[in-house]
């Protein structure tokens, strides 16, 4: 659009002009205003907060005009997102306003429906403690006593997306906010690029069933990529993707658009291709062979913190990993729990809209299991799934989560518009492209600088939540603290909700919520046995 701006603004001009000349002096005014017009437009390719501006220059100006005309009570209605589950508006225009650093209060109260089905809120204290005295920067310890190299993580971080989804220049943005802020990077499952190291924010390397990055020409793991590449001081956790939420069950999807040559050359596979992950892991297929390859994974990083990544599918599946950690007394470093809500690339609709557990009924079950298992100890809780919010990130922990990760609140604040065009290569935005015609549009000097103003002000706002409920510290959340509607008449607090266990209950007598779930659970094989009828005829 660009190129085009430029070759139809200097025709425009030359032809008024010629046509003032010889024709009448009356087009003297169109040259003029062809001539303002230009100016704008040149100056809208050359700015850096507005990546439509720099994109469509002039015509990209309608965009925040539409915005002006359209009904204000809109911005707090309920639309689709990018997955066809709904988002909140407030969340969005919070998410714009905290990376540009701009005033994110609202006017007269709240503007949801808090007496309709489904509205949460968490409790205050009347000896609310001061902001000021509050630890502003809470961070986890991640690493068991396996790891040698333990880190020290934020407990809001940037979610799995890859390069090859998204742009080169989203990458450096999002991983030089990162380094900005202090939080850490994950790569998603396309590799380690040039782009997630160029900036030196912490990255977490995400190893999916395609291995890329470390895989062998027939596409197994090779153990040697990834020792050359794991080992990198910038990497500092590594996370092993069993499943995402957008997709459980299935593998990745690059369109053969986005595949370009310096991409494949990243992955190991063939440009121009369509790149579709394997939705199984080829080096381990049991739950004991998943706790051995944790193992391995350890070793060859010298101890570095490892994990592995699921939406909840059966769970008997989980407990079979959780028998076998037992077995083996090897626990991985941290277990990151994706919800079916979550998810911002391409996914087969019926995948997106109808397989795999929600969050909070995830988070809930793990926590519940590792807890009543008596292993939690050993276990950090990542969670992610639209957390876009300091009362997201509350809530996550209050049902469990020491800290959680975010993929497409972190792609607003890049200046994602939700177009909707992430899977065609034609995002609008140079967020989710390889089409250099559009990713020069993204700015990286500016853009890291807004990811890190929107995880800066999302972490004050969890602070001041936690002085509001009378906490000092992020540990001391609880299923008590956060009330949800069931109804007009009815509230229940998240403890009455999801019930919580004492450490090690599951050993003396499990629930019955779980007892099924326990007697199908085997640390030697994945699923139900097939001789198993669940109470059929």
């Amino acid at each position: 659009m660009r190129k085009q701006f430029v070759i139809a603004a200097s025709l425009s001009l030359v032809g008024s002009l010629l046509l003032g000349i010889y024709l009448s002096p009356d087009w003297y005014v169109i040259f003029a205003v062809i001539l303002g017009l230009t100016v704008l437009g040149f100056y809208d390719m050359n700015q850096t907060k507005h990546s439509v501006k720099r994109i469509y220059p002039v015509f990209g100006r309608l965009r925040y005009v539409m915005e002006e005309l359209r009904p204000k009570i809109y911005q707090y209605f309920i639309e689709s997102d990018t997955d066809g589950r709904p988002i909140n508006r407030i969340d969005r225009s919070t998410i714009y306003q905290r990376s540009k650093k701009e005033n994110d209060t609202l006017p007269f109260g709240t503007q949801m429906d808090v007496y309709s089905e489904g509205y949460e809120w968490m409790c205050h204290s009347m000896a609310p403690k001061d902001f000021k005295t509050l630890d502003h920067n809470p961070r986890i310890h991640i690493g068991n006593k396996d790891c040698k190299q333990p880190y020290s993580a934020s407990i809001y971080n940037v979610s799995a997306m890859s390069y090859g989804s998204l742009s080169s220049n989203a990458i450096e943005a999002l991983n030089g906010g990162a380094k900005l802020g202090g939080f850490a990077h994950n790569t998603g499952e396309g590799g380690l690029s040039p782009y997630h190291l160029k900036h030196g924010g912490d990255i977490i390397w995400q190893i999916g069933t395609g291995y890329f990055g470390c895989r062998t020409p027939d596409g197994n793991f090779d153990e040697q990529l990834f020792k050359e590449k794991a080992n990198l001081p910038q990497v500092r956790m590594i996370e092993i993707k069993i499943s995402q939420g957008a997709k459980p069950g299935h593998g990745g999807i690059l369109p053969a658009a986005k595949n370009t040559p310096e991409i494949a050359k990243i992955r190991h596979v063939e440009p121009h291709t369509v790149v579709a992950s394997p939705p199984y892991h080829k080096a381990f297929s049991t739950p004991s062979e998943l706790i051995e390859f944790i193992k391995k994974l350890r070793e060859l990083t010298n101890g570095k913190p490892i994990g592995f990544k699921l939406c909840i599918g059966h769970k008997s599946e989980f407990i079979g990993i959780c028998k076998a950690m037992i077995k083996y007394d090897t626990y991985p470093d941290f277990i990151s729990v994706d919800g079916a809500e979550g998810g911002t690339g391409a996914a087969p609709q019926e995948f997106s809209n109808y397989v795999g557990a929600p969050l909070l009924d995830g988070l809930d079950f793990v926590h519940n299991i590792l807890t009543g298992m008596g292993i939690r100890q050993h276990i950090k809780i990542m969670a992610a799934g639209k957390i876009t919010s300091g009362f997201h990130i509350i809530r996550a922990m209050a049902l469990g989560a020491d800290a959680c990760y975010s993929a497409r609140a972190m792609m607003m604040a890049l200046g994602c518009i939700q177009a909707l065009l992430c899977n065609t290569n034609k995002c609008p935005v140079g967020v989710a492209t390889q089409d250099p015609k559009l990713t020069i549009g993204l700015v990286v000097d500016d853009k890291k600088t807004r990811v890190a103003n929107f995880h800066k002000n999302t972490i004050e706002s969890v602070v001041e939540l936690l002085g509001a409920s009378g906490l000092d510290n992020i540990h001391n959340i609880t299923r008590s603290h956060i009330y949800r509607r069931i109804s007009f008449q009815s509230m229940l607090t998240y403890e009455e909700i999801f019930p919580s266990y004492q450490p090690g209950s599951f050993l003396n007598e499990i629930p019955e919520r779980y007892k099924l779930d326990f007697i199908y659970a085997s640390a030697e094989h994945w699923g139900i046995p097939e001789n198993i009828s669940w109470g059929r005829a």
